[in-house]
């Protein structure tokens, strides 16, 4: 299997990617071959392909798989696995937006929540857990609001992303109508 010039630049800029992002490079590269490959691929066409070893192949495959990242598909007439990724973008940013959470921010909440309920010896450790509750609680609204948007189908997701920084103009507009805080807290002691 030969790429072309074009899928091979896309490929390979993946791969350098793949590095960024917390991946190896090899991963990033497959997964760029799948997601612009016409059809289904076996680990051994991506061999081909890649002129890689059907080890990191497969290596590479499970460490896509653990991602959900990539799709299982069989041929009646062919024994071997082939793999593919979601057509739907939308789908793919879902996935990535889950696993992260799942693998970084859930943990790092976990143990936030463990640190704060923890006794504090002096006063050293109730600034820090002081702190530590203010990064929590920053945390639970960014999980709070990533619920919101993962619920959202694909035309309003797209539709709030387009929307970009006009949101900021929404929330000046709405912050005119709003009273200040100075004004509430006139209005508590009267």
């Amino acid at each position: 299997m030969t790429l072309s010039p074009l899928v091979q630049d896309f490929v390979l800029h993946f791969g350098e990617m793949g590095g960024r992002w917390g991946m190896n490079r090899t991963v990033g590269q497959i997964y760029a071959l799948l997601f612009v490959s016409p059809a289904p691929l076996c680990a051994d066409e991506m061999v081909a392909a890649l002129g890689i070893s059907r080890s990191n192949v497969s290596m590479s495959l499970r460490e896509l798989q653990s991602w959900n990242l990539v799709l299982l598909k069989h041929r009646a007439d062919d024994r071997r696995d082939f793999y593919t990724t979601p057509e739907d973008v939308w789908q793919i940013l879902r996935t990535l937006a889950e696993e992260r959470k799942k693998r970084e921010i859930d943990p790092t909440s976990a143990v936030l929540d463990d640190l704060i309920a923890r006794r504090a010896a002096d006063a050293g450790d109730r600034h820090a857990q002081a702190r530590m509750r203010q990064m929590q609680g920053l945390i639970g609204q960014l999980a709070g609001w990533y619920d919101e948007v993962k619920a959202l189908d694909n035309t309003r997701l797209a539709g709030l992303l387009r929307l970009g920084a006009k949101v900021t103009r929404l929330l000046d507009a709405t912050d005119k109508f709003r009273p200040s805080r100075r004004a509430l807290r006139g209005k508590s002691t009267q």
